[in-house]
């Protein structure tokens, strides 16, 4: 079983990583030096869950007791929308190396297909609550970050939750010089994604699953919403294979050929999450999985933003 994912560039990207959305600036710390050391080599970072400090200087700890070597890591971080003007992209990116105390980044995606209003504000909203959009584009902002790659600063560049609509808008842009590696996106059983899985498989573009346990700590979270970890039919092949329901719903994505980064700050999850190579769900049990999909949403924290053109979730996929 291949424990990689070879990009169009031919970089390999560990199929596990590690998430670090919601990890608190003194948690992700101590996570991912837990996570170094138990294997890991794929980290998930964006300048919006700020506590790239934190994860720069635990990488750096690691590289100094030679644990690791940096060209052994593949560090991804996240242009957030409030950068797409030209003129503030790179300042964004630089930020983030600056913060992550690194020379290049192995991966930098566009997070949200939508820009937002330029300024301090990470969601700038109008009186009514409604997300403010920018006149600039994921177009814009991508000629950038070609720069970039050219500049050595990355080695590849994808884009996050965007639709098939907006990733061929991107393939067909005139002048396109690097085609997207990777698109990141919310994929568990609830919401497995089979049709965007397949046309970015058709184009040579990988896929990223996040909220792969359905992102039990999201914020917005309501008590009647559906959980996977509970949920006794992934329990049920948990058992089967004497594993946890989390290291079910990992695998799940392995099967598929789809990268995977599951969030932890718990140094004994960290470790069960990444033991997942030692054990395979069968054809009956990986369909059976299928079934469950509701095309459920965990992450709707942008819906704020669901009036704008560029917002992806409307389409079917």
């Amino acid at each position: 079983m291949a424990t990689f994912l070879e990009l169009s560039t031919k970089a390999k990207m560990p199929i596990v990583g590690l998430g670090t959305w919601k990890s608190s600036p003194g948690q992700v710390k101590d996570a991912v030096k837990s996570a170094i050391d138990a294997g890991y080599r794929h980290f998930d970072c964006a300048y919006v869950y700020q506590n790239e400090n934190e994860v720069g200087e635990a990488i750096q700890e690691k590289i100094q007791q030679k644990a690791v070597r940096r060209e052994d890591l593949f560090i991804v971080s996240k242009l957030w929308p409030t950068f797409f003007r030209a003129d503030l992209v790179k300042e964004a990116f630089l930020k983030t190396l600056k913060d992550l105390k690194l020379d290049y980044l192995d991966l930098y995606l566009v997070h949200w297909p939508q820009g937002f209003q330029e300024g301090k504000d990470l969601l700038p909203k109008d009186e009514k609550g409604n997300i403010l959009p920018s006149k600039s584009t994921f177009l814009e902002a991508w000629e950038v970050m070609e720069k970039l790659v050219d500049e050595g600063l990355i080695k590849a560049i994808g884009i996050s939750n965007f639709n098939h609509f907006q990733i061929e808008k991107l393939l067909n842009k005139p002048g396109l010089k690097y085609k997207p590696v990777t698109n990141q996106i919310e994929c568990h059983p609830y919401l497995t994604q089979e049709k965007l899985i397949e046309y970015c498989h058709s184009k040579g573009i990988t896929v990223t699953a996040y909220s792969p346990l359905g992102s039990p700590e999201r914020p917005w979270a309501k008590p009647e919403d559906p959980s996977l970890l509970d949920d006794p039919r992934i329990k049920e092949i948990a058992v089967r294979h004497k594993k946890t329901a989390a290291q079910v719903l990992i695998r799940f994505h392995i099967q598929r050929n789809v990268a995977v980064i599951p969030k932890s700050v718990s140094p004994i999850r960290i470790i069960e999450n990444f033991q997942v190579f030692d054990f395979k769900l069968s054809d009956e049990e990986m369909k059976t999985i299928f079934t469950f999909n509701k095309n459920w949403r965990a992450c709707t924290g942008l819906e704020r933003a669901s009036q704008l053109a560029e917002y992806p979730f409307h389409t079917e996929y």
